[in-house]
């Protein structure tokens, strides 16, 4: 079957130049854009329950602009001045981009991984006498603590915000080509919202192994999954699918 519609379960691009309306137009297919997934910042309240006092750290690690903001929005309302000596270890160049946002860059402490925590971690052992906080979502990639844990660095996690299921009701008549999946979050969020769903003639593009088996647990069949050697993006993958069910 040709592939006309797709559904990507992330919010659209704010710049023009996302590789996916490259792929609409060049492909003449229609691509839409939903979070299934969004984030709720945890009150205040709770975060105090954790027993974080922020006063403990000098260095934070931040492994998304999302740990940028809710740390900053807890600070705030925990009357915290971030001291202007903080260090501040961002996992990329786009987390540590955002932290301008917050910070006059070149006046403080930034150290930056190339992409991945274990690339981060390199850094991290240069400051080993660091106490670290690691503001988190309630949803934590095992590899983070157990990177930090080998390390034998002094940290503490403070989970500050919280991964929700959207309401995708609006949706329920409403059917795509290709549903596109970047986290087992968006998977379960299918079917919190859709509890009967049945894929039928649906494609699955899936992007990540921890993706792949959720929607295998699931009982489901993957028919796109990215990064391959081959196709290193999901925009490449959609194309080469789209390329060969389109031209038979």
């Amino acid at each position: 079957m040709k592939v006309k519609t797709i559904l990507v379960s992330q919010p659209a691009p704010k710049t023009e130049t996302s590789p996916y309306f490259d792929l609409a137009e060049k492909q003449k297919v229609k691509v839409d854009f939903r979070s299934f997934i969004h984030v709720e910042g945890i009150p205040t309240k709770e975060v105090r329950a954790q027993k974080i006092d922020l006063n403990n750290f000098s260095a934070i690690i931040l492994t998304s602009r999302n740990a940028v903001d809710h740390f900053f929005r807890i600070a705030q309302e925990m009357r915290f001045t971030v001291p202007d000596d903080m260090k501040y270890f961002c996992q990329s160049e786009a987390v540590a981009y955002y932290l301008q946002k917050y910070v006059v860059y070149r006046k403080r402490k930034i150290y930056v991984g190339t992409r991945t925590f274990p690339e981060l971690t390199k850094l991290i052992k240069k400051h080993k006498d660091e106490k670290f906080l690691l503001p988190s979502s309630d949803k934590l990639k095992p590899l983070i603590p157990e990177e930090l844990d080998k390390l034998g660095v002094n940290w503490k996690r403070a989970d500050l915000y919280r991964t929700v299921v959207s309401d995708l009701s609006d949706l329920e008549n409403v059917f795509y080509d290709v549903l596109v999946f970047f986290s087992p979050s968006g998977i379960d969020s299918l079917f919190e919202n859709f509890p009967d769903f049945k894929q039928n003639n649906t494609r699955i593009a899936v992007f990540g192994n921890s993706t792949i088996k959720a929607v295998e647990e699931r009982g489901l069949r993957v028919d796109i999954a990215a990064p391959t050697p081959e196709t290193p993006s999901m925009t490449m993958a959609l194309e080469k699918y789209i390329k060969e069910v389109n031209k038979k």
